[in-house]
């Protein structure tokens, strides 16, 4: 924009000094005589006034840190007298700017200068864009003054007309720095002099709006500070009114927590965890969430039985009576826990109840199938001890947090099953049944079966930590009972750190007993019937056991008494039979059926699975426990099948070599065994596994191989009474194999009499029941020509001695 042309006049005037301070055109500002600069100066107008016509006349100068500024204001003196206060003043009246030159002389003790004044004009008429721009100014002035309810100033600031008058209204502004006033001076441009006012007063108000939105936010989380403190205040009284009313004591929440800490029977190193989480709870705001974490971690650990113990019962036959009387058989797990009880007596008498910091616990691992009591010996253990029982399910854990618990700062932390456990028990000697511990399985939250491996050791669970509590926990006196179906799915490391007890299922003498005191009379209760109303013979039990159910436990057996009963039960309501009755063998086929398992000694000889060449009897153990399993085995006519081994059944790899030396030692000893086995090399060899659902491996079942393809290629039939296992090498001997208890229970259980087991599995014998033993004929072999001689029938024509022609 161009302004008109501007005039210059020269001015010798007295210098008044303003230190750190502006004056503009158009303001009247006091200023103290006191001042000897000032006083000077006002001294030096007056006296050249007084030989001049008009008003003394002074130069406002601003001096900043000593320096004076290029630009000063021509002042007028308007009133000399007494300011508000009462010291001496004198009203000045700033004019106009002044462009400061050359120093002179002048009268009085003032600086005298000599200044140029400048005239600023603007066009006229003023542009447009001029007029917005002082509306603007005027509005946004306007909206300040009415912020601050200057409301007088208001009407002035709008009387204003003159563009250089307007923008030098800014020099009223508190707001405004010494520099940017020292630039609204030194601008004599009035247009962007007013450009620049505007600028100014437009960022301020943009400041203003900021801080006062942050006021407003700050003030309102002020308010609700203090609404919720007032709010928690008054719970307070109202809870102290509360607790004066049931005549509870008194006190801060930190100091109840503090005296509980002190008055709980703590082992010193948790005292001393405590108390310093009682000081974190005493710093923390009612606020903070650290108050919530610390005070569940207290509760956690006072409610934990630091020092209680039960005392163990150490009535070593009375003991021995209760197991007895709550579970048949299971001599193994009876003779141990009597042992320990006998051990933990002892120490006791000679003061040996702590060594090295560790207590006399236990840990044992109860293995077998499925139904044969494992976790309900637990509770029998327990009641045996005179201890409480705490039952761990761990069947589908995933999670190591569940064994050693959350670290703290999760949220919904919890200590781990362990820790629970002992929670629940109220003592830090219970017993602990681990349950289905093989079944625990480990992903990417990590391995819970490593997690186990500090609780199960002796050597270790005396200072066992969980991640939740971060103290130690001393674990040795626990009696840690772990049970599993398969002993391979148990990790190796963990296997170690426990002592392995066997439960390979029962006999039916056994299955018997257990049938008659337990099975029976808990479902008798459960149907509403007493045993006077009903009762079953020993045959219809044995018979229930034998051929109804074909299992290594109990479980299947107790299912079929209670639907035995439940069938009597609908009868009599329906008036088909009166009660009291009997069930004898002959009723069961009436009430629940045929039977499922009928031994293959019992059927028609024309019908049994041996009655061919080509099929042998194997024994195999499953997780439900021993089974019998059937080899069968057959020759492919040599126009129609391809030479080789063709292997069915879903085998395993070890299965399948077994098949594979089976196959050679019969090819490499044919002449010596007297077989035919010439035409093997153009004929395919199949053999077939029954229940090809059912995956099978292991090395056992060789000599049943063996015995299958001797059988077909002799055309002699293979004994129903015999059953066999072993594994077998290329030179004919027969190696030994595990499970042979469970494998002759399973034979027992259907109906073999006479077995065939490796030499060297004889010394396992002595862990079968005598009641089975008496009832097999077993045979220990040591070479698979052994095998033959008892297993296969002799032959009556050996001229009608022929090999199948066809598969």
């Amino acid at each position: 924009m161009a302004t008109e042309s501007t005039a210059f006049t020269p001015l010798t005037l007295p210098v008044l000094p303003l230190d750190d301070e502006v004056v503009l055109p158009g303001m009247v500002v006091p200023l103290d005589l006191n001042d000897a600069e000032v006083r000077a100066a006002v001294e030096a107008a007056q006296a050249a006034a007084g030989s001049e016509p008009g008003k003394p006349r002074v130069l406002l100068v601003p001096r900043i840190d000593g320096t004076y500024a290029n630009t000063g204001v021509l002042g007028t003196v308007e009133q000399v007298g007494r300011l508000a206060d009462g010291d001496p003043g004198a009203l000045i009246r700033a004019r106009g700017r002044v462009r400061i030159g050359a120093g002179t002389t002048g009268p009085g003790a003032a600086l005298w200068v000599e200044g140029t004044r400048i005239d600023e004009t603007v066009p006229d008429p003023v542009p447009g864009h001029v007029t917005e721009l002082a509306k603007e100014y005027k509005a946004l002035a306007t909206a300040w003054l009415r912020k601050r309810g200057a409301w007088q100033v208001v009407d002035r600031v709008q009387a204003i007309d003159d563009v250089s008058a307007l923008a030098d209204n800014s020099g009223y502004s508190p707001f405004l720095s010494t520099d940017q006033k020292i630039e609204l001076l030194e601008t004599t441009d009035p247009v962007a002099r007013l450009k620049l006012a505007t600028q100014q007063l437009r960022d301020h108000l943009a400041e203003q709006d900021v801080a006062e939105t942050i006021a407003k936010d700050v003030q309102e989380g002020v308010d609700k500070q203090q609404r919720e403190f007032l709010l928690r205040k008054q719970l307070e009284a109202v809870r102290k009114e509360l607790r004066e009313i049931n005549g509870e004591r008194d006190g801060e929440e930190s100091d109840d927590y503090r005296t509980r800490v002190e008055a709980a029977d703590l082992p010193e190193n948790v005292r001393e965890a405590a108390l310093k989480e009682v000081d974190k709870l005493e710093r923390s705001s009612e606020q903070s969430p650290e108050g919530g974490w610390i005070r569940t971690w207290l509760d956690t650990v006072l409610e934990l039985p630091w020092n209680e113990r039960t005392e163990d019962s150490y009535d070593i036959q009375g003991a021995q009576a209760v197991l007895d009387a709550e579970h048949a058989g299971l001599e193994d797990v009876k003779e141990r826990i009597t042992e320990y009880l006998a051990v933990r007596k002892r120490r006791a008498e000679r003061g040996l109840g702590v060594v090295g910091g560790r207590r006399g616990g236990a840990v044992l691992a109860l293995v077998g199938p499925p139904g044969v009591g494992k976790t309900s010996l637990g509770e029998s253990v327990a009641h045996a001890m005179g201890r409480k029982f705490v039952r761990v399910a761990l069947g589908g854990v995933r999670d190591e947090a569940e064994i050693r618990g959350h670290r703290r700062t999760y949220v919904g932390a919890l200590p781990g099953r362990i820790v629970r456990a002992i929670k629940e028990a109220g003592s830090m000697n219970p017993v602990v049944l681990l349950d289905e511990i093989d079944k625990v399985g480990s992903d990417f939250r990590g391995d819970p079966a490593a997690a186990l491996l500090e609780v199960l050791d002796p050597a270790q669970n005396h200072t066992f930590r969980d991640h939740y509590l971060e103290v130690e926990l001393d674990l040795s006196d626990v009696v840690f009972l772990a049970t599993a179906n398969v002993l391979e799915a148990i990790p190796e490391a963990l296997l170690d750190r426990m002592e392995l007890v066997r439960l390979d299922g029962y006999t039916e003498d056994e299955k018997v007993v257990i049938a008659r005191d337990h099975l029976l009379p808990r479902q008798l209760e459960r149907a509403g019937l007493e045993g006077a109303e009903v009762a079953l013979d020993e045959s219809a039990l044995r018979k229930l056991a034998g051929e109804y159910t074909r299992e290594a436990g109990v479980r299947n057996l107790e299912r079929s008494i209670a639907r035995l009963l439940r069938k009597v039960a609908a009868q009599h309501e329906l008036g088909e039979r009166k009660l009291p009755f009997t069930v004898t063998e002959d009723d069961l086929r009436g009430l629940i059926g045929r039977p499922h398992h009928v031994p293959e000694s019992a059927t028609d000889p024309a019908e049994r699975r041996t009655a061919v060449p080509g099929v042998a009897t194997g024994l195999a153990v499953t997780g439900a426990g021993g089974d019998v399993l059937y080899v069968e085995a057959s020759l492919a006519d040599p126009e129609t099948g391809a030479a080789g081994l063709t292997l069915t059944g879903q085998l395993g790899d070890v299965m399948k070599e077994s098949a594979q030396i089976a196959l050679s030692f019969l090819r490499s000893h044919g002449a010596e065994l007297e077989l035919p086995v010439g035409d093997l090399k153009d004929r395919g060899v199949h053999i077939h596994f029954p229940a090809g659902a059912v995956p099978k491996d292991g090395p056992s079942a060789g000599v049943t191989m063996t015995t299958a393809l001797a059988s077909l290629l002799s055309g002699r039939l293979v004994r129903t009474d015999v059953a066999m296992t072993g594994e077998v090498s290329l030179t004919g001997r027969v190696l030994p194999i595990g499970g042979v208890k469970q494998k002759l229970l399973a034979a027992h259980r259907a109906g073999v009499t006479t077995v065939i087991i490796p030499k060297r599995n004889e010394a396992d014998l002595d862990d079968v029941p005598a009641e089975v033993l008496e009832k097999l004929d077993v045979h220990a072999v040591t070479d698979v020509r052994q095998v033959l001689e008892l297993a296969l029938t002799p032959v009556e024509n050996p001229a009608e001695v022929r090999v199948p022609a066809a598969a």
